[in-house]
């Protein structure tokens, strides 16, 4: 492992960080769902024109076609310029582009592929359902074949930006015979079919990016299948392995910010006695360089990380520790926030990068659910890290 930098590595740093500074969006992101698919997708587009769309796709599909190092920076600098993360692009670059790219037909990798990186489009998840979260395989949602058309019956939650996608990737049951993981179809659908309907749901934190979606008798072409119908479990962990890659990198960069401010903020503010600066008192103290110690931890877990999938095509299950490790060091950064900032805390910011200490303390719950939960993250690293009996 060789964590130095090269000269033509810091080069590219500082070509990166001149760019992001040159086009960066001057206003803040909107809070609607509705309002952040235009900045996204209008972000998305100001990066395209200047080369740097698709960081970390092959320049065959259009992309940038950076290293693993070069994706690594890329993220450090865009996180340490205050950039928010372009959610509603967020599956359609990570999850169901990299999966057209290595499992669709040419003609749907000509079609879609371009309209991702341009930012023209914006892809939801169909995957999780009620009674299917951290147990994908058990998923519900139905389809029967009707002559050259898949025609699919059931529901879809946590599905993120549905209310403004276009497109989804959907997973769906096509036959019941076999084992859980058998008869599932990966398939493309186009969120503007008869039939589908999407409910908002607002959460906690005040947002209504996550949706519910109902299928009644939605036709989907059988042409829009990506892989083999009955194979789509294969399909979807290939999707899913894109989703712990380098650009993890950013939320980690953005963390690491929120504990120098949660720093700063104890040493100008009164602490929970309402005597002294909070810092003074021991325990926070110890609580602080505890949090810039675990965030510089993980950081180096990254940077091991990256230099293993330099040898492998694809991120393997060790992502699984990175993933983990980052939701429990949120919620513990988040709680200490609280106990720090005192009643304060309940003060919404609205133009902030974590909309105030409690907005970031109430989003730091799904840390530890999206993309996995942790308790699935352990059951990936006990089986396929560590090698434990089941």
């Amino acid at each position: 492992m060789d964590l130095d930098f090269t000269p033509e590595q810091r080069a590219f740093r500082e070509e990166v960080g001149t760019w992001l500074h040159e086009h960066k969006p001057r206003d803040p992101r909107p809070q609607e769902a509705a309002e952040q698919r235009e900045f996204d997708l209008a972000w998305q587009q100001t990066q395209w024109e200047g080369g740097w769309a698709g960081i970390a796709w092959p320049t065959e599909y259009g992309g940038r076609g950076a290293t693993l190092t070069e994706q690594l920076i890329w993220y450090e600098e865009y996180a340490a310029h205050g950039l928010p993360p372009i959610d509603a692009c967020f599956v359609g670059l990570s999850h169901a582009g990299p999966t057209l790219m290595t499992r669709a037909s040419q003609e749907h990798k000509n079609f879609h592929l371009p309209k991702i990186l341009r930012g023209e489009v914006v892809w939801c998840q169909g995957f999780s359902e009620p009674d299917a979260g951290s147990d994908l395989a058990s998923l519900r949602t139905r389809a029967v074949i009707d002559g050259d058309h898949l025609v699919v019956t059931g529901q879809k939650i946590w599905t993120s930006f549905a209310a403004g996608a276009d497109y989804q990737e959907l997973l769906v049951r096509t036959d019941n015979t076999g084992t859980k993981h058998q008869g599932i179809t990966w398939a493309i659908c186009d969120m503007h079919s008869p039939g589908i309907e999407v409910r908002p749901i607002r959460t906690m934190e005040g947002n209504a990016e996550f949706c519910e979606v109902f299928y009644d008798e939605v036709r989907v072409p059988l042409a829009n299948v990506v892989g083999e119908l009955g194979q789509g479990w294969s399909v979807a962990m290939s999707t899913l392995s894109f989703e712990r890659g380098t650009a993890f990198t950013a939320s980690q960069v953005r963390l690491a910010g929120i504990v120098e401010e949660l720093i700063d903020h104890a040493r100008e503010h009164v602490g929970p006695d309402r005597r002294r600066p909070a810092i003074a008192d021991d325990e926070i103290a110890r609580r602080l360089a505890r949090a810039r110690a675990d965030v510089a931890a993980l950081r180096a877990m990254t940077y091991a990380g990256v230099c293993r999938s330099m040898q492998s095509d694809t991120p393997g299950p060790k992502g699984s520790m990175l993933k983990l490790r980052f939701a429990d060091l949120s919620k513990e950064v988040a709680a200490l926030a609280m106990d720090i900032v005192g009643p304060e805390a309940l003060r919404r910011g609205d133009d902030r990068h974590h909309k105030g200490w409690v907005g970031n303390y109430l989003h730091s719950f799904s840390a530890s659910i999206g993309g996995g939960t942790s308790e699935i993250q352990r059951n990936i690293i006990g089986d396929r890290v560590l090698g434990l009996p089941r």
